[in-house]
């Protein structure tokens, strides 16, 4: 495979698997007691929804990388 191919396999594979997900509607920023917002929340739902994309498109773009 060619460089060019494998970048436009890589990026399809990405576009599917992001349309294949529900991502989350909202994130939530909490806020304690003395007024000091935590984002930790907010990061970890975003991390997660990234690396599952991430990890479905990775899979499929060595699959058929594999079959080559």
């Amino acid at each position: 495979m060619t460089d060019q191919e494998i970048e436009k396999l890589v990026q399809d594979k990405l576009v599917e698997a992001y349309k294949a997900n529900e991502h989350p509607k909202k994130f939530f920023i909490t806020e304690n007691g003395r007024g000091v917002t935590d984002g930790g929340d907010l990061y970890n739902a975003l991390l997660n929804d990234v690396m599952r994309v991430m990890q479905q498109a990775m899979t499929e773009v060595l699959k058929e990388a594999l079959k080559k």
